[in-house]
């Protein structure tokens, strides 16, 4: 499925390339496009198309990262109004990814919304669950803007560089994707653990 998402895309050229892959990460959260469709396809399918000369590397890298800062920023919203409803109803409903997202913020706050990126379907998640929780919005968009940079950087590039062969990339993306967040994770208890320990030590003396 990944590979003819990224073989059709390749099939357009010029400003239709950007609104489709823009498209395509925008409402990955948004509307939960996620669950059938995850936006780092659309991030390497818009890498590999700049490298054959259909588009502009730096105007698709700035339209997959605005699209992903603005698509989880409305993701935020939608769960802020409508978060209850959605939990009540399919695809939601009943599905077990909801409670590991609630969690994974309930765990690591604002980090989760960074950590969240990584992951395929907690990218559609996070967002509205944020909202729902009460997460302050200017928290959730410092941790939405440096996840969606990095995360928008690295499949761009990785699909620039990957060329045509991006799709091969495509199918094991999630192997990578876990390893970074395990990477982020251990590093984030790391720091929890050591200041944690600091502040002990100073409440002792």
């Amino acid at each position: 499925m990944l590979a003819s998402i990224g073989t059709w895309l390749q099939h357009f050229h010029g400003p239709v390339v950007y609104v489709l892959c823009g498209a395509l990460v925008f409402g990955e959260a948004a509307v939960l496009l996620g669950f059938v469709i995850p936006g780092e396809t659309a991030a390497l399918a818009g890498g590999a198309i700049a490298s054959l000369g259909h588009a502009n590397v730096v105007l698709m890298l700035i339209v997959i990262v605005g699209c992903a800062i603005v698509g989880d920023s409305t993701g935020y919203e939608v769960g802020k109004w409508l978060g209850p409803w959605l939990l009540e109803h399919r695809p939601l409903k009943s599905y077990p990814g909801v409670r590991r997202a609630e969690g994974l913020i309930a765990r690591f706050g604002g980090p989760a919304v960074f950590l969240g990126r990584w992951i395929a379907l907690a990218r559609a998640l996070v967002p509205g669950i944020s909202g729902m929780s009460g997460m302050r919005y200017p928290v959730f968009l410092l941790f939405n803007a440096l996840g969606g940079f990095a995360w928008g950087s690295t499949f761009v590039f990785v699909g620039y560089a990957a060329g045509t062969a991006y799709s091969r990339i495509a199918t094991r993306i999630g192997l990578y994707s876990l390893a970074i967040v395990g990477a982020l994770v251990f590093a984030l208890v790391v720091w929890i653990v050591v200041r944690r320990r600091r502040r002990k030590l100073a409440e002792e003396r």
